[in-house]
């Protein structure tokens, strides 16, 4: 699904953000990466994302050439891909039920398909009685949960995880790290980038561990170690 083939992203001379990337992601796989700050994790979920491009190399999404899509149609390969944040990105003059919906208007979707859907997703998110509450009625748990739930409203094939619990406290991040587990259960590939040993170790799922822009581990139950 998600293949990176020799992928190097360089700023300036003395900045290497990447370095001779390969990488290869299947379908409905959950995926940690880690590493230190400055390691290179956000600049990998950006080419994916086509935020950037690399300096040399390729970046495959299901065999499409990510960087060959004409700018006009780069929507259409982000309708695949959802996103989440550590500062959840969230419309503050919206409620959690128009924050999801704005995400399936502006997929073209009809009204009475989000009337429907909204709900739905916002009750599997643990937010079914927030609906019309702001984010800053919300707590730090409940803001990342509704940012999940306009993530995957779309049905998104792979959903890109940036350190979602980093502003978390113990028990929220627990809470967030199982639902993102459930999501993928249900067949939604993800790709985390955490600092969180707890996560990681506890999850026992693929481990790739990045070091100053190359990966230096990559195994199929792995911890995390630095």
């Amino acid at each position: 699904m998600i293949y990176f083939e020799k992928v190097s992203k360089i700023y300036s001379p003395t900045s290497t953000a990447l370095e001779d990337i390969e990488l290869v992601i299947e379908p409905r796989e959950f995926v940690s990466i880690v590493g230190q700050s400055g390691a290179g994790k956000s600049t990998l979920l950006k080419l994916l994302l086509r935020e950037e491009r690399p300096t040399t190399g390729k970046v495959f999404f299901e065999s499409t050439d990510i960087n060959k899509v004409p700018k006009h149609k780069i929507h259409h390969l982000r309708r695949k891909i959802g996103s989440i944040f550590q500062d959840y990105k969230l419309l503050s003059t919206k409620t959690a039920y128009e924050n999801v919906a704005f995400a399936m208007e502006a997929n073209g979707a009809e009204e009475e398909r989000i009337e429907s859907d909204v709900p739905q997703v916002l009750e599997l998110v643990g937010l079914r009685d927030k609906l019309f509450h702001f984010p800053d009625e919300l707590s730090g748990g409940e803001k990342q949960r509704l940012a999940i739930a306009r993530a995957i409203i779309n049905q998104p094939e792979v959903i890109l995880a940036d350190e979602p619990t980093g502003n978390l406290d113990p028990i929220n991040t627990v809470d967030i790290i199982k639902l993102l587990a459930k999501i993928n259960e249900l067949g939604t590939t993800v790709i985390l980038t955490t600092h969180n040993k707890e996560i990681v170790d506890a999850l026992n799922k693929r481990v790739i561990t990045m070091e100053l822009g190359k990966i230096i581990r990559d195994e199929k139950h792995g911890k995390y170690v630095l």
